[in-house]
């Protein structure tokens, strides 16, 4: 199963730029999209419609502004929008798509840059947010939440890390959380399950040479439940083409859509690939 993520800053400008040129020619299940910027309504053009894929959208209240969206090449057995929250619900910052035992979903965290209202305003997604996680570990299935979490979580995350300690998207506070959430928790950070590599990028700042110079963040994730963790097959960060300040996600997991993944059998034995259990539909 390919899981793709990606915010376009606009989904009219991404698509101008090629993005659903490049997404028919991935090989992908499920592709999730961040910061859309555009009303359903808006959407309804073929040019948002590629032939073969089943596309779901959450916009914001607001026009121009957020909303998620997941395009996937099987129809789900239910579509779920919203956490609860008017931070989170009124904004489309989440979308899942339920499958029948992996639900994958589409997340866009707020940035806390600009003033401190805007950073509470993110802390307290991360915590509704966390709140959540927690929620999903007591459900029989597991989870794939992608999206733009807006916080780089180490030092090798970041460049010029030293000088951004006290900047938003690489806060004590905020570090707290992802590492609440993946070691606390243990959740899994699936990017860095098979790629340890410094200088992995997602987004770049809006200057020339910052991209050339690969200055930039890991500001975008997918972050599975802890049984999905053995399941993560390879991850990379595609650079080729630019749709937007930040590069697609790709993560290839050894399960499909129908599969539910399990722990390896053998605890003795780590290097035994991971079994999977076929489901009956």
């Amino acid at each position: 199963m390919r899981v793709i993520t990606l915010n376009v800053q606009g989904l009219r400008q991404a698509a101008e730029r090629g993005l659903f040129d490049w997404m028919v020619t991935q090989d992908a299940d499920v592709v999730c999209l961040q910061d859309i910027r555009e009303k359903d309504y808006q959407l309804d053009e073929p040019l948002f419609h590629p032939e073969g894929w089943h596309v779901y959208f959450f916009d914001a209240f607001e026009d121009g502004y957020g909303g998620t969206a997941i395009y996937s090449r099987h129809q789900p057995k239910a579509i779920m929008t919203g956490l609860g929250f008017s931070g989170c619900d009124f904004e489309g910052r989440f979308i899942q798509a339920d499958f029948e035992k992996i639900s994958i979903a589409s997340i866009s965290v707020p940035s806390g840059l600009g003033d401190d209202d805007k950073q509470d305003a993110k802390n307290e997604f991360m915590d509704q947010f966390s709140n959540h996680l927690r929620k999903t570990l007591r459900k029989r299935r597991d989870f794939i939440f992608c999206g733009t979490i807006n916080t780089a979580h180490k030092p090798e995350d970041l460049s010029g890390w030293y000088v951004n300690q006290k900047n938003s998207g690489f806060l004590p506070e905020e570090r707290d959380v992802l590492d609440e959430i993946f070691f606390q928790l243990e959740f899994c950070d699936a990017f860095r399950q098979v790629n340890q590599n410094e200088r992995q990028f997602t987004w770049w700042p809006d200057y020339n040479r910052a991209f050339k110079l690969n200055e930039g963040a890991r500001l975008d994730y997918q972050i599975t439940t802890p049984n999905l963790r053995r399941n993560v097959r390879n991850a990379g960060i595609y650079r080729e083409q630019r749709f937007s300040n930040h590069s697609p996600l790709i993560i290839d997991y050894t399960c499909d859509l129908w599969w539910h993944c399990t722990r390896a059998a053998a605890d003795n034995d780590e290097s035994e690939q991971q079994p999977t259990t076929r489901l009956i539909c």
